[in-house]
Formats: C-alpha cells, structure tokens, sequence
C-alpha cells in the first residue's frame, strides 16, 4: 500500500507544501498563507490520506503543531539543524525545494522528533517570565 508523506517549509507569512509518496515521487506542491485552516484544507483536499505532515522546528511550530494535529493529522516537528544539516547539500535553496527536501526526510524516517510542549506550559512560562520582582532594598527584597 502506498503512503504519502507532507513537507512544509514554513515561514511567518507563508509556507510552501510538498507530498511525496513512498518512493520518493513528488505529487504535489503549492504555496499557501502560513493558516492552519489553508494549509489543512489542501492536505484534505489531497485525493489520498496523509500518513504524515512534518516541518522543521521555528516560531510556527507550536500553532502549526497543535492546529494540523487538531484537525486530525499525524504532525512530526523536525530538529531544524539536523533538517538544515540535510537541505545544505541542495543547490537552489527555495521554499518550493526546501519543502520537497522536508517531504523527502520524512518519508525516509532520517529525523529526530522535536517534543512539542502543552500550550499550558506556553502559557506559564510566559507568565513566570513576566512577573515582576521587587527591588532589594539594603539586600532584601522588599
């Protein structure tokens, strides 16, 4: 039975999507908005089911994560030097081939997962890193 495995190379505006199958044919690629309601749209719109959708780790990944897994798809986040390490060797470094390149990782299985955090977590982080402290007065906090 034939897979078929989704690159996105993503960007804060934009992300370009490639799917391959199991042996390495490329069927289709497309430029979206970096939307998770657009880029899961296409994936459905894909006459076969996805196995897996995957990118490198940046500042979309925790939206993209949470957003395409909510939607009901198997989401691999890559470690991005080891993503980079692969796409180096590449001699047009587009988007477009960039996202072939992330398809073409995932099909092999040559990455490392990255653990996404709960958004919770997100959430108190940003919390503790926003919390003021008092001043030290005469070497105590006050």
């Amino acid at each position: 039975m034939m897979e078929y495995f989704a690159g996105l190379d993503v960007s804060l505006r934009s992300c370009a999507l490639c799917i391959v199958d199991s042996k390495g044919a490329v069927l289709f690629e497309r430029e979206l908005p970096c939307e998770v309601d657009e880029i899961a749209a296409s994936l459905m719109a894909f006459r076969h089911p996805i196995e897996r959708v995957g990118f490198e780790a940046g500042t979309m990944s925790q939206h993209l994560f949470y957003g395409l897994t909510g939607a009901g798809f198997d989401v691999v986040c890559m470690e991005a030097r080891q993503v980079n390490a692969a796409l180096s060797a590449m001699r047009n470094k587009t988007d477009k081939n960039d996202a072939r390149g992330i398809a073409q990782i995932l099909r092999t299985g040559w990455f490392s997962p990255v653990h996404m955090k709960s958004r919770e977590a997100h959430g108190v982080r940003a919390l503790l890193s926003t919390r003021v402290i008092p001043p030290k007065i005469g070497g105590v906090y006050r």
